[in-house]
């Protein structure tokens, strides 16, 4: 019976050798470096003869480490060899006369000169990449400030997910009328997140993240403004609806923005939650800056009639100033502050999927 050999392509390098043996569908590979330094091959798969067995043997010129490494693929099976000794071979096997089945990968081909340059040119990088790390001065608290912020997302992401939960399924059990009591069934905890939240603001000045100081401040202190001064100080707005959709935005946004942050600190990227995180508030962002202003504008009766927290006037112009002339004020420097936020929420999106689109590229 005739033994069938497929094509093969070869191309080296100083310290290794490659094969490209033409042979789709190749299965029952049996590669080996058999003791006369003699590389042995034999498969069963779709060659110049059809489907068949194919097998060839070639004998190196010099001596090839025994390990051996090979990658098949539908269309062909790449092969590749260390060298025993780094140095360049005139040929490939030990006898002069090539063989019939072999020929020059020339996508893979270099002369000898650009094979040494290519080298040299591997040589450089991996010394300034030493040189780059050896410049960089590694922080000894990396570890400790990845744990840190770790927890404090996991624990945010947990806080507001209590509430989501607890106001989705009060929703669905009692409808509307769920509507008036979220601020005594919720406000616990969400006083302790928002308080939380205040370490969003001191992480960058510790440089901790790498998120701007100035669009933390006005997040966290536009909901603290509302949840402490307009619900928490004023029992009449407690059992408002408005309640409800301050709270339900807020709680939407943060389920996903939290755990985001968690899988960055182990440098772990799902790509669901980060289209959520760059995109979901797009939407609820303005609602919910929209439910806090008309949460605003209902306080503003309220505060002219408790005069709750009005300013002292000299008797000549007055009693007092009512609060809610600096809550007017508030309403324009809240819409200031959508726009601020707004703009560097965009540039974020559009910065993380320019990068990303690179990569692909």
């Amino acid at each position: 019976m005739q033994t069938l050999t497929p094509h093969v392509y070869w191309a080296q390098r100083h310290g290794e050798l490659f094969l490209r043996v033409e042979l789709s569908d190749a299965k029952d590979l049996d590669i080996s470096l058999q003791e006369n330094n003699t590389l042995q091959f034999r498969a069963q798969g779709h060659g110049a003869k059809g489907d068949n067995e194919y097998e060839f043997s070639l004998e190196f010129l010099q001596p090839v480490r025994p390990e051996i490494s090979h990658k098949s693929t539908q269309r062909l099976v790449d092969i590749k060899i260390r060298k025993q000794e780094e140095r360049w071979w005139d040929r490939l096997t030990l006898q002069e006369k090539k063989p019939l089945f072999l020929a020059p990968d020339f996508d893979r081909w270099l002369d000898e000169s650009d094979a040494e340059m290519e080298l040299q040119a591997k040589e450089e990088e991996k010394i300034n990449r030493i040189s780059v790390e050896s410049r960089v001065r590694k922080d000894p608290y990396l570890g400790l400030k990845k744990g840190y912020l770790f927890m404090y997302n996991l624990v945010q992401f947990l806080g507001f997910s209590w509430i989501f939960v607890n106001m989705t399924v009060r929703l669905f059990i009692l409808g509307q009328d769920s509507f008036y009591d979220t601020f005594h069934t919720t406000a616990d905890m969400m006083y302790f997140c928002q308080m939380m939240a205040v370490l969003e603001v001191i992480n960058p000045l510790l440089g901790l993240v790498k998120t701007g100081f100035f669009p933390a401040m006005i997040q966290v202190a536009g909901r603290n403004v509302i949840l402490f001064v307009i619900f928490g100080s004023l029992e009449d707005m407690q059992n408002k609806p408005v309640v409800f959709f301050v709270f339900y935005l807020w709680s939407t946004i943060e389920i996903f923005r939290y755990p985001f942050y968690m899988l960055a600190c182990m440098g772990t990227d799902w790509k669901l939650l980060t289209w959520l995180r760059y995109s979901l508030w797009i939407p609820l962002y303005p609602l919910g800056v929209l439910a806090e202003a008309v949460a605003v504008i209902q306080s503003l009766p309220i505060f002219d009639e408790t005069r709750l927290f009005s300013f002292p006037l000299p008797a000549m112009l007055g009693h007092s100033l009512s609060f809610s002339y600096t809550l007017q004020l508030y309403l324009i420097l809240m819409f200031l502050g959508l726009f601020i936020n707004f703009r560097h929420l965009y540039k974020q999106r559009r910065r993380r999927y320019r990068s990303r689109k690179r990569k692909v590229q």
